[in-house]
């Protein structure tokens, strides 16, 4: 298999259930703004956001799509400026209805494998406030799975956001990971 073969079939891998994984659409903006405002846990962004996201950051982003082609999770992330050897996970969400059955991780493992192909990635990082369980266990279950180990510390106190009461946003440094 050539390097862009490689690539294109990353870009499309079947999940069980007759899901797949591939890059994100502008058309898919209003579909991961829809799953973000139903997870009930993610800071909702704009829907312009959303879109943006779609266009500008589809290379170090990832959507679930159904049968249908329909987005039923997504993860959106982007290569940090000053460490372009760090994926930054922005929002990971999954549509209610295909919750539990490990799509999450998928994801998370699709897109960070697509992206090593691309470029060197040592590191994985996102943030999660506190209580945020499910969050905790993906990132935790996903260092594990690669063999890199897990640092934390508060990135953004919850006094330095300026619109109200906003719980601290813990940094998860994920890393070294493997190559």
């Amino acid at each position: 298999m050539t390097a862009a073969q490689a690539d294109l079939q990353a870009e499309f891998l079947e999940m069980p259930e007759g899901l797949r994984i591939d890059r994100p659409k502008v058309a898919d903006g209003a579909a991961l703004w829809r799953i973000a405002k139903d997870s009930g846990t993610l800071d909702l962004n704009s829907s312009y956001s959303y879109l943006l996201w779609c266009r500008d950051f589809a290379g170090t982003s990832a959507v679930a799509r159904d049968r249908d082609g329909a987005p039923v999770g997504f993860v959106t992330g982007y290569v940090r400026p000053e460490h372009p050897g760090t994926l930054l996970v922005w929002q990971v969400a999954v549509d209610a209805a295909h919750r539990g059955r490990g799509l999450a991780a998928a994801l998370l493992d699709g897109l960070t494998a697509r992206v090593a192909r691309q470029r060197t990635i040592t590191a994985v990082e996102t943030t999660i406030t506190p209580g945020n369980t499910a969050s905790e266990r993906l990132f935790t279950s996903y260092a594990r799975r690669h063999g890199a180990t897990v640092e934390r510390e508060v990135l953004f106190q919850a006094g330095q956001f300026p619109d109200g009461p906003h719980d601290p946003e813990v940094l998860y440094r994920i890393g070294p990971l493997p190559r």
